[in-house]
């Protein structure tokens, strides 16, 4: 070769300046006549799978390179590398990559001998990872260099064309004297090592087209695809679509199932077509036409899957040429055009699955448009970059059956939707799922195969439900083009995908891990602002951003563990996300009076869940609603544990925040009640004064949790009335023969009375042997109620936070210290307190209004003690008088069982 082809320049522009890199000997040499660098090669590649470089001399025997510019396209250097094969051998070239494959710098080429799933992206001290790229391109060589002035470039190679060659997915087998074409393109990029991809991925599509027509993208009624995440393409005779015994109530009960277990399908592809094709001379229009009920009862199916929110698709055969398009003497010749249009109309299909197409065409779209809108064409095959104009849905094919963790056409195009291609009869799948997932494209469920393996099957559903809701709920973050793939992570064999919003700022964060023993630890950095906040989408918990040495923020990943025997299976790894949201959404919980305040700064509905979010789960609805609070137990009944509240705009989630009540927790379900009716008469009653109050107590064991996180609580306290004595005897009775009350439940009622009778001499005696119930209706009786242990503790202490009636101090004559026998009201006027409010403590337990309950348990507080001691054991209820911040439970069972000879009630009135 002459010296000429070693002696090299070539120039790129970035900000008005210009950059020379000069090349001797292929090697790259200087910088715009800066000092001198390191050697670059300007490619490495293998020969009969042999690493070399251009700054090698170990190929010149068997190839000639030359090299020749050729402008620049796309704003990008390009250039032409021509190997000649001028040995007598039959030579295997492979792997070209520019500036050379090395440890310095990420690249991408061929690893290993797969057959379809060979490429590569190589980061410094990383594990590779194997990519799927665009089907035209699975030969290219890609790197991303950093010069000696701080600038940054990216390169690749294209196999553009050959002769006396073989072309093969990965390499050529050139025969003597043959050659191969590579183009190289060669641009100036800013940021990460992915913005570098990015510039030839996302901004340059592989520089296979020189302007891309964004029309179709831009179409709002074809926008739909990009926002859907779960297909079926199911078989006409298949059980799940069609039976001689159910009919179409097969399909409609396969969506039902569908709903619970992953949320419903969004699309649905009917086949009638292949294989059956072919055995008559019916082209596959009139299989459609045969199908029961005809194409009638099909546009019925259509309108019924739109109703359950999943759109109706049928197939397109382009192959089908030897069958007759003779449907009927009035229709005549119909050609495929027209025959997929009327059959669009006819069934009103929402989309056509187009077999054995990676592309579609102006005419197949343009006939489906002239008799419906929104029709979209879904390829068989993935479009290549110089196709992506004419369709904008395609599928990753199941041909190649393990697919790779990544796949950069996502990155070429976000908002083209994508579906993984999966397969239910052979094995568990849950790997399909997990990356589709952390690529942020849906899954297409492909049932043609015969099988329906229950043993595992609606787990899998599950696990699709969970990844697709993800999904769903954050659409928009998926088809933005802010996406930026394979993150830097503090871990290896754990990968993280970032998805920006088109506003530069919230973000959501797909994770797929390959760590069999699981992962939990800080992962991958992010921003610490006070505006935003960080939520973990799959076992939905509340993140917080940890400052590392490095002085970055980090937040926290988790990942489950899985069997390492599923390592290389389809059911290997395990995923995770993480949200990044506005503070949108604020909650205040006061958990022992059981309310939740929620608060939202914009958005459409609020939905609460009680546990983590699933389709086969009902959550509350709240819509329109920027501020309310709710008892969470008039909701969620006794329910314990995790609570998620999520802030909705439409369908779109934009925010979300967790709480969670500790099994055991007591919370506060009672409620006032008054008989408004009722004429108050302040008279025996005390007025206790407004005042701040602080609550505290004491109790006994804590067996039965009690709401101990009340405790120091200070409280405002507007006045109210409450009564000087205990209700006697007496009262109950005119209670009884006034208004005739009956209770529900009698067992145990007035036991200590005669005949239910009250006998003269128990008159002035506290009533007792009464219920909650009870009590409760002879207050709102006199238009009264039962006071809240904190208003009776309260006016009981009062004005001092007194620990008895009288003081500080025990003193045993001004109460009945537990002998046993009950006392008349008001035997103790040494014993009031500042109010002058009779046996407060020492007479007989006292009713409140108050009953708690958690998961187990629902309990009355009493306050007061009584007069029965028992001392025995030290596993007795403490009776006797107790101190004023005393309290004690009354397990609620029934009525009958709680009305007890010890415990009576008082009343209050606002």
């Amino acid at each position: 070769m002459k010296k000429t082809l070693f002696l090299l320049f070539f120039s790129l522009t970035l900000q008005a300046q210009h950059l020379k890199i000069q090349l001797d000997d292929f090697a790259i040499k200087s910088i715009s006549n800066t000092k001198t660098v390191e050697s670059l090669p300007l490619i490495s590649f293998e020969i009969n799978k042999q690493a070399t470089s251009s700054l090698n001399k170990d190929w010149t025997s068997k190839f000639e390179i030359t090299y020749t510019e050729e402008g620049y396209f796309r704003n990008a250097f390009k250039a032409k590398i021509v190997f000649k094969n001028i040995s007598k051998d039959t030579l295997n070239l492979r792997n070209i990559v520019p500036f050379g494959a090395s440890e310095k710098h990420v690249y991408m080429t061929g690893l290993g001998d797969h057959w379809l799933s060979r490429t590569h992206l190589f980061q410094p001290n990383k594990v590779p990872v194997n990519v799927i790229v665009p089907d035209n391109a699975w030969e290219l060589g890609y790197a991303g260099i950093e010069l000696a002035n701080g600038q940054k470039v990216c390169a690749v190679t294209r196999r553009k064309s050959w002769e006396k060659a073989t072309r093969k997915r990965f390499e050529t087998i050139v025969a003597p004297q043959g050659t191969v074409v590579y183009e190289l393109y060669a641009d100036f990029y800013e940021g990460t090592w992915q913005d570098g991809v990015r510039k030839v991925f996302q901004e340059n599509y592989l520089y296979d087209v020189e302007k891309f027509d964004e029309s179709l993208y831009q179409r709002e009624d074809l926008k739909w695809i990009q926002d859907t995440y779960v297909m079926h393409l199911v078989m006409a005779w298949d059980k799940w679509f069609y039976t001689p015994k159910d009919g179409y109530d097969a399909y409609k009960n396969f969506l039902k199932n569908g709903e619970k277990l992953y949320g419903g399908n969004d699309v649905v592809g009917i086949w009638p077509t292949w294989p059956t094709l072919g055995l008559d001379q019916r082209n596959q229009w009139d299989l459609f036409r045969d199908l029961p009920g005809g194409l009638p009862k099909l546009r019925e199916l259509a309108e019924y899957s739109r109703k359950q929110d999943t759109k109706f698709f049928i197939c397109y055969n382009p192959w089908d040429e030897s069958t007759s398009y003779k449907t009927s003497a009035k229709e005549g010749e119909k050609g495929h055009l027209d025959g997929m249009a009327e059959l669009v109309k006819e069934i009103s299909a929402d989309g056509v699955v187009l077999d054995t197409k990676g592309e579609s065409s102006r005419d197949l779209q343009a006939a489906a448009d002239g008799v419906r809108k929104g029709v979209v064409m879904y390829s068989e095959g993935m479009a290549v970059p110089k196709n992506m104009p004419g369709i904008i849905s395609g599928r990753v094919h199941n041909a190649l059956y393990y697919p790779p963790m990544l796949n950069l056409n996502k990155f070429i195009r976000p908002d083209f939707a994508i579906f993984r291609v999966a397969e239910l009869y052979l094995e568990p799948i849950k790997r399909e799922f997990a990356t589709a997932f952390f690529n942020g494209y849906g899954t297409e469920l492909n049932i043609f195969r015969n099988g329906k393996p229950l043993e595992w099957l609606d787990e899998q559903y599950r696990y699709l439900g969970k990844t697709s809701r993800i999904l769903r709920e954050n659409s928009a973050f998926f088809h933005s083009k802010n996406y930026i793939p394979l993150i830097s992570t503090l871990k290896d064999k754990i990968y993280v995908n970032e998805w920006k919003h088109e506003n530069g700022k919230e973000a959501i964060y797909t994770i797929f891990s390959l760590i069999t023993e699981g992962f939990k630890g800080a992962l991958f950095a992010v921003d610490s602002t006070k505006d935003y906040h960080y939520i973990d989408l799959w076992h939905h918990k509340e993140l917080t951003p940890n400052k590392q040495n490095d002085g970055k923020f980090y937040i926290e990943a988790e990942t489950d563990a899985f069997n390492a025997s599923w390592l290389g299976t389809n059911n290997e790894g395990e995923v995770d996300a993480v949200a990044k949201f506005p503070n949108l959404l604020k909650i205040s919980l006061n958990i022992y009076v059981d309310s939740l305040k929620v608060e939202a700064k914009q958005g459409t509905e609020v939905r609460i869940w009680a546990g983590s979010p699933s389709y086969e789960k009902e959550y509350k609805s709240f819509k329109n609603q920027q501020s309310f609070s709710i008892k969470l137990m008039d909701y969620f009944e006794e329910y314990e544990g995790k609570f998620v509240v999520q802030l909705f705009d439409n369908q779109r989630i934009i925010d979300e925040r967790v709480f969670e009540i500790k099994a055991g927790t007591p919370r506060l379900v009672s409620t006032h009640k008054t008989n408004k009716k009722a004429v108050l008469n302040t008279k025996n009653m005390v007025q206790v004064p407004a005042g701040n109050f602080k609550f505290t107590f004491t109790r006994g064991d804590d067996f039965v949790f009690y709401p101990d996180g009340q405790s120091g609580m200070e409280k405002t306290m507007k006045s109210f009335w409450i009564d000087q004595n205990l209700v006697t005897n007496a009262e109950f009775q005119t209670f009884l023969i006034q208004s005739k009350y009956k209770p529900t439940d009698a067992q145990n009622f007035l036991k200590h009375w005669q005949a239910k009778k009250m006998p003269d001499t128990l008159a002035n005696f506290p009533a007792v042997y009464v219920s909650y119930e009870d009590a409760q209706n002879y207050c709102a009786w006199k238009g009264k109620r039962l006071p809240t242990e904190q208003e009776w503790q309260y006016a009981a202490q009062y004005p001092d936070a007194r620990e008895y009636p009288w003081g500080k101090d025990f003193d045993s004559t001004k109460i009945n210290i537990g002998d046993g026998r009950i006392s008349v009201v008001g035997k103790y006027p040494s014993g009031t307190n500042a109010l002058k409010i009779n046996d407060l403590v020492g007479s007989v337990w006292q009713l409140t209004n108050d009953i708690y309950q958690n998961g187990s348990y629902k309990y009355i507080m009493l306050k007061g003690g009584s007069y029965f001691k028992p001392t025995s054991s030290w596993w007795y209820v403490q009776g006797g008088p107790q101190k004023l911040t005393h309290r004690q439970h009354l397990l609620r069972v029934s009525e009958g069982f709680e009305r007890n000879a010890t415990v009576g009630f008082r009343c209050v009135a606002n």
